[in-house]
Parts: C-alpha cells; structure tokens; sequence
C-alpha cells in the first residue's frame, strides 16, 4: 500500500494547538529516583531504601571502578602465545566446561 503525499497543501495539514495550561508550562521532564525522593522530601514524605538495597548500590559502585578487560592478563596471554609457550590444560578446560553445563541445565 502507498501514500501519496503531493498535492497536500498548507489548508490540508492538522496542526495541533499548544492547550497547555499553567501547571503543565511548569511541569518539568521526567525526574530521576534521586529527584523524585528528594522532592518527595521536601514535601514532607521520606522514603527508606533496606540494607539489602544500599549493598546492592556499593556493589555496583565497587564494579564499575574495575576495567572491562585485565589488559595486563590478556598481554600475557598474546606474549605467550606469540613464543608459543601457552599451553592449554585439557583436563582443567574440561572441568570447566563440564560445571558450566551443570550450572546451566542443573
């Protein structure tokens, strides 16, 4: 199915009309947790977040200060590659891949 645009002239287009009434001039974006709770502060309401939660928010701070990648493993690994002295274990790969399976499918 097509659409043909041409011929639509200026008396054809819906324009809509800004309604907007004073509160919503003053509404603002979409606020972030912390905003709404220190609005919600301000207010006179108080939120608690349980220990379990704050742990949870230091833990994900502690993770996002390591890297990505162990840059210094992975030069390691490229040197011994590169004088071909990496050795691959097959009975430890072996191990792995078997408690990977089991830590999958039970």
């Amino acid at each position: 199915m097509s659409v043909d645009f041409n011929g639509i002239g200026p008396g054809q287009v819906n324009h809509q009309k800004n309604t907007a009434t004073k509160s919503d001039a003053t509404a603002k974006a979409p606020q972030s947790p912390v905003e709404q709770a220190q609005a919600q502060a301000a207010r006179g309401e108080s939120v608690k977040l349980s220990s379990q939660a704050k742990d949870l928010k230091q833990l994900e701070q502690r993770l996002n200060s390591y890297p990505e990648t162990d840059d210094d493993r992975i030069e390691q690994i490229k040197a011994a590659l590169a004088d071909d002295s990496y050795k691959v274990d097959a009975e430890k790969l072996a191990q792995k891949m078997l408690e990977m399976d089991e830590s999958i499918f039970g």
